[in-house]
């Protein structure tokens, strides 16, 4: 599921609180390199968790209607949404089980934010034509589900903050890992019943690896790429640069020069949007040129053995504007504020703490 696109993304962020914490310990940047992209996998099985909260508060919602309708002599509420078969297959689905007794964080603390997404769904137009058509396929169950996603969990601000609250990684990741639950529900089919597997934590042994050579590479050899950037940097103002955008170059550079198999347009293209993401509206098309231009003069110099192909223009990704935390990440590039790291912060307490006892 952690793809390399959610590699980069996480590289960027802890390259550039490596360099501005002040302890600059590579075991430490490491393990919270790791930690961070394990929580993005907490997060997928986290929203895929809402499905099953939501069917739950549905089911609770209908016993208590049924039990008015028995009482009054009313009409007997619909089962079909409360009993949907992709829900309940999800519900009880082995590894979001096992993943769930291993979780202290659950949907029953935050159940205001539950009953609220029920009251949209309830609203919406998607589940009135459910509810209202005859067929009671598993398709038709599934189908329902990703367009509820997609309407009102996948584009939603009060799940957005209520993720931050919770951890301060997954506002950043949910925007990746919402395609992976799309994918999921997707890929569903009735025949696994709860056996069906849900996405890995990494694809293979490979991804893994990628993460942890490119954050390597890229602290280990940071002198160097500085120097290539300097040396290309003559028809640039590279004394105006952004370090956001230094730091996104020295990362392209490491990819570029570390992992053979990746065409440099690739690199360039990657890096370019998470320069438009991550910071000043000029540094995209100031890092497309300057990447290009360090990426030749490294070819032309036999330090890097790839072909430049032509770059065909790419369209912009479709992101959502930047979260909170991509905002404190920019006005940090213009008032020097420190971006900490967990494990910054706690080996900041535990330096502080041996203070104390001496």
């Amino acid at each position: 599921m952690i793809n390399r696109e959610l590699i980069r993304i996480k590289i960027v962020q802890l390259t550039y609180a490596y360099y501005q914490n002040g302890n600059k310990l590579m075991d430490s940047a490491e393990k919270e390199l790791l930690f961070s992209l394990s929580k993005a996998y907490d997060l997928y099985n986290y929203l895929l968790e809402l499905i099953v909260a939501v069917t739950q508060e549905e089911r609770r919602r209908v016993e208590v209607a049924t039990q008015r309708a028995v009482r009054e002599g009313g009409e007997m509420p619909s089962q079909k949404f409360a009993y949907n078969k992709f829900a309940v297959q999800l519900e009880e689905n082995r590894q979001l089980l096992d993943f769930a007794e291993t979780q202290k964080q659950s949907w029953a603390d935050s159940l205001e934010f539950v009953r609220s997404l029920c009251n949209q769904i309830e609203q919406s137009q998607a589940y009135a034509d459910y509810i209202a058509d005859t067929d009671d396929s598993y398709e038709t169950d599934r189908e329902l589900w990703r367009k509820l996603y997609r309407q009102l969990i996948q584009e939603n601000e009060t799940l957005d903050q209520l993720l931050e609250e919770q951890s301060l990684y997954w506002n950043d990741d949910k925007e990746v890992v919402d395609t992976f639950v799309l994918k999921t529900i997707k890929r569903f089919d009735p025949k696994n019943k709860s056996k069906q597997d849900l996405l890995p934590e990494y694809k293979d042994q490979e991804d893994k690896d990628f993460a942890m050579k490119l954050f390597r590479a890229t602290i280990l050899n940071a002198d160097q790429y500085q120097r290539y950037m300097s040396e290309t940097s003559r028809n640039w103002d590279f004394s105006r640069l952004a370090y956001m955008d230094v730091v996104i170059m020295q990362i392209a550079i490491a990819e570029m020069l570390t992992f053979p198999n990746i065409p440099i347009s690739v690199t360039i293209n990657e890096y370019v949007d998470l320069a438009k993401l991550y910071s000043t509206p000029k540094s995209g098309g100031y890092i497309n040129g300057m990447l290009d231009s360090i990426a030749r003069y490294l070819v032309s110099t036999g330090k890097l053995m790839k072909t430049i192909e032509d770059r065909p223009q790419r369209r912009p990704a479709s992101r959502r504007q930047s979260t909170p935390r991509l905002n404190r990440a920019q006005q940090a590039l213009e008032d020097g504020e420190v971006l900490r790291t967990r494990y910054a912060a706690q080996q900041e307490e535990e330096a502080n703490t041996d203070e104390e006892e001496f």
